[in-house]
């Protein structure tokens, strides 16, 4: 299994919406858009939960950007 690099810049990054609980947009390759806050990230996916609490995995490969 790979860790997590926490010495990479975008995971910090990630980590940071992550303890500051901030709202955040996350584009996909697929063309959708979801909001909500990042509550945990591993290798290969994100967990979003959106404003109705609805929880989303998110593969990490299919996400173009993240706007905090």
């Amino acid at each position: 299994m790979t860790e997590l690099d926490t010495g990479l810049p975008s995971v910090r990054q990630v980590q940071m919406y992550i303890q500051e609980k901030k709202g955040v947009e996350v584009k996909l390759s697929t063309g959708d858009v979801l909001a909500g806050q990042i509550v945990w990230q591993d290798p290969s996916y994100f967990r979003l939960v959106n404003a109705q609490q609805e929880s989303f995995l998110l593969y990490r490969a299919a996400v173009v950007y993240i706007k905090g």
